[in-house]
């Protein structure tokens, strides 16, 4: 790795990302397969509205920070290429920071 330096507003929301798509990955494997309880297929009773909740702010949450972390003013120093490098860099710098939530793996 080229060992770039990333200021610390980005790491963070980076690691933050990390950790949102962890907790939305573990959820959403907890949860029924369906949203709502449908008749005519297989016995699920759906979500509750705590759960429906809980993804739609893990969602918005993910969207959010990947926005915030494209757009940061940090990436316009780069050129195209060396761009996709030095965020590769980040993902995997903050990754091993991030422990994942518990009950996930670290492939979630």
């Amino acid at each position: 790795m080229a060992g770039y330096r990333f200021p610390d507003d980005l790491r963070a929301a980076q690691t933050r990302l990390h950790r949102a798509t962890a907790e939305l990955t573990a959820l959403c494997r907890k949860l029924p397969w369906s949203t709502e309880s449908l008749p005519g297929r297989p016995e699920g009773p759906g979500w509750t509205e705590e759960e429906k909740e809980a993804v739609a702010r893990l969602r918005t949450e993910c969207v959010e920070l990947s926005l915030r972390i494209s757009t940061h003013a940090h990436w316009y120093a780069f050129e195209a290429e060396e761009r996709v490098r030095a965020r590769s860099e980040l993902k995997a710098v903050t990754r091993r920071t991030a422990p994942p939530p518990r009950g996930t793996t670290e492939a979630a």
